[in-house]
This record gives structure tokens, C-alpha cells and sequence, in this order.
């Protein structure tokens, strides 16, 4: 069966559309806005034995076909996803991810692809409404809906999902998801907002997205498949009492080792002296053992700040850790330095070029060129 229905967001009329594109997915909708077109798909499956996480994956992909261009460069295959690509799967994972429920383990894999873009509607927001619309037409357990848009102020009026023209116009541009109930996420840029304008922005954005929530609904009611039933898993209370009981005084203590390191060394040991303890007890849930023992060390962290104002370490609020800062510490580069607060280094390193030097960027909106480029890594080194 196909479906497809208009809803109004701001002054833009934004179409959703499933059942006639990619109809072995778990859930599919088409979205549309002016000749901007985005397919989002999502699909499931059973999930591998032993993860503790919800593998959830996104991909948001550009293909250059959409604005009528072919890949610059030798390579004409379009390859891996670029920056902005990666960068709005993870803008379209923030909001979705908590509502899947807790426990929840198997595979889900969201996609979205822009399929036309007539460069004035940005298709990243449409991506996201897509999601939530597919993911909750589908059989996968999800306690959505969600809505996404763009706000912008153009001659001191708030816009939804204003143009790329309004855009460059902007002294503002939040992208906001919500529920029919609470803002979720909040991303975005502004030129000096007062407070009171940015939350009359967020409420602004929330209300307009609620005739597309409310049309999710309707797809739901009309063309949703019924939803796999799950049952989180519960730990038995005997085990996170028990657990208390034996280490409660050790964890207490391990949170006041002002040394990191030795911190998080000696929480290691207390998990496996907890393990170690109740093997025989409880064989076949040392599982659940082991997460009752983060749960009590989450929970004693959390009682020290709240209830005692002291930091893990011991610290209070306002006390800083010594801070220490090098400069011109690698002979050959343009600029060098260390900064290091506590236990935390960075080493950051300055390289100037010249006009040739500049990054250029193939979009489908057209050629942009970077002056400035910020790489940050985090290697596994750092933590040890």
C-alpha cells in the first residue's frame, strides 16, 4: 500500500511517502521538500551474543547524481563518506538512539540518501524526519516519534527550515529535534543570541515540527508494521544488594584516589574480587554481577558530587587542577605547545599555509574552499 501525505512545517511543504520504494526494508519513507528528495530506509536483525551496546548504525550519503554532477578526481565511483556526510549521520543517530529501549541488542541500520537536491532545501533535516518516520513505521521497538528542522531569523522573523539563501542571511541557524512532548537535541550556530531569543528559537522549532510528528502518527496508524515485542532484561535486586553490600567501602574509597590511574586500577580490581566472590553463587549471571557492580559505582560517584560536593578525586567544585603550559616545544614546526591540566595533555601543533594550501570542498550545493582546518586526534594511548 502506498501512502503518501503533505504536511506544512513553517511556510515549506514537506511530503512523506512509503510502500513504493525499497519495500523489503523494516521501514521505508520518502521525503521531499520543493525538488529535494532524501529515502530512508532502516532494517534490523538479531544481534551478536555478548555485546552490551546497541549496534546501531547510521549512514547519511550525498550522491553527486542528486545536483547533477559527476565525481571530481580520477575516480569517478563516489567512495567513502566525507566529513559533513559523517557528521550528519551522527546529527541524525544523537536524537534516536535513547529511544530504543534500554537492553535493547540487535542490529539496526538506518540509511539515508539523497537521491535529488535542488539547492535551496537542505536535505540533512529532511533526513532526519525521514528516520524517525521510518524507523517508527517499522517492527523494530522504538518509543518515537521525533521531529527535525532547521530554524533560522531572517529581518528579525524566526524561519523553519529557511533556504540556503535565508541561511547565509542568518544571524542564527539551530537544527532542534522534538518530541509531540520535549526538545531531544539541539545543534547549531549563533551571532551573539541573547538568552531570551534563543529559547524563544527552541520553542519556536519545537512547535512547528508537531504537524509532522503528528503525521508520523497517522503513517504509523495507516502503515506501520506491528512492532516485535521486547522485554528488557531485569537483574534480579538480591544481586545489586548483594553486590552493595560487598563492595559499597571499597568503591567509596577508590573515588577519593586522587591519582587517576590508580583510580580506575583499583576499580578494576574491586570488579574482579566482586566477580571473583559471587561465581559460585551465581554461575550462570556474572553478567549481571558485573553490571550491578557499574551500576553501584555509577551511583556512588553520583551520591559523592551530589550529597558530599566533592569531585572523584576529592576535589570541591571550585578547586582547578594545576594547569601547566609549553610553548615551542618541536624545533622544525611553525607552532608547538604543551598544555596539561592534572593528568590531562594535549600537544597541539600550528602549520600556516599559503592561498594554494586551501582545502577545497566539491558539495552538492557547489565549491566551497576551507582556510582554516582543525584536525583532532584522540589516540588510544591517551587513556591508557
Amino acid at each position: 500500500m502506498i501512502i503518501r501525505e503533505d504536511v506544512k512545517v513553517g511556510d515549506k511543504t514537506v511530503t512523506l511517502e512509503t510502500g513504493r520504494i525499497a519495500k523489503q526494508a523494516a521501514g521505508s519513507v520518502l521525503v521531499t521538500c520543493g525538488e529535494s528528495v532524501v529515502l530512508v530506509t532502516v532494517c534490523g536483525a538479531d544481534g551478536r551474543p555478548g555485546i552490551d551496546f546497541l549496534p546501531l548504525s547510521v549512514d547519511y550519503m550525498e550522491k553527486t547524481y542528486a545536483a547533477g554532477k559527476i565525481p571530481g578526481g580520477f575516480f569517478k565511483r563516489e567512495g567513502r563518506l566525507r566529513n559533513h556526510e559523517i557528521l550528519t549521520s551522527r546529527l541524525i543517530d544523537r536524537p534516536c538512539r535513547p529511544l530504543f529501549p534500554d537492553g535493547y541488542r540487535n542490529e539496526v541500520q538506518i540509511v539515508a540518501t539523497v537521491l535529488s537536491h535542488d539547492q535551496e532545501n537542505s536535505t540533512d533535516v529532511l533526513a532526519l524526519l525521514g528516520a524517525s518516520a521510518a524507523v517508527h513505521i517499522s517492527d523494530i521497538p522504538w518509543a518515537g516519534p521525533i521531529g527535525g528542522l532547521r530554524v533560522g531569523r531572517v529581518n528579525g522573523e524566526w524561519v523553519a527550515n529557511p533556504t540556503l539563501a535565508e541561511i547565509a542571511e542568518s544571524d542564527c541557524e539551530l537544527i532542534i529535534a522534538a518530541t509531540k512532548d520535549a526538545i531531544v537535541m539541539v545543534e547549531g550556530e549563533c551571532e551573539e543570541l541573547s538568552e531570551d531569543d534563543l529559547v524563544e528559537a527552541l520553542w519556536f522549532g519545537k512547535d512547528a515540527i508537531q504537524p509532522a510528528i503528528g503525521l508520523i502518527e497517522e503513517m504509523r496508524s495507516a502503515a506501520g508494521k506491528e512492532k516485535v515485542p521486547f522485554e528488557p532484561p531485569v537483574r534480579p535486586e538480591e544481586i545489586d544488594a548483594a553486590v552493595k553490600d560487598f563492595a559499597l567501602d571499597k568503591v567509596k574509597d577508590a573515588c577519593n584516589l586522587a591519582v587517576k590511574h590508580e583510580r580506575y586500577g583499583r576499580f578494576k580490581e574491586i570488579k574482579k574480587e566482586v566477580a571473583k566472590h559471587f561465581e559460585e553463587k551465581w554461575p550462570d549471571q556474572i553478567g549481571d554481577v558485573k553490571k550491578a557492580f557499574e551500576q553501584l559505582k555509577y551511583d556512588t560517584m553520583r551520591a559523592q558530587v551530589l550529597d558530599e560536593k566533592r569531585r572523584v578525586d576529592g576535589r570541591d567544585f571550585k578547586t582547578v587542577r594545576p594547569i601547566s603550559i609549553e610553548v615551542g616545544i618541536l624545533p622544525r614546526v611553525h607552532g608547538s605547545t604543551l598544555f596539561t591540566r592534572g593528568e590531562t595533555q594535549s600537544i597541539v601543533t600550528t602549520t600556516l599555509g599559503t592561498a594554494s594550501d586551501e582545502q577545497k570542498l566539491d558539495l552538492l550545493t557547489g565549491f566551497e574552499w576551507n582556510r582554516f582546518m582543525l584536525h583532532y586526534n584522540f589516540p588510544p594511548y591517551s587513556v591508557g
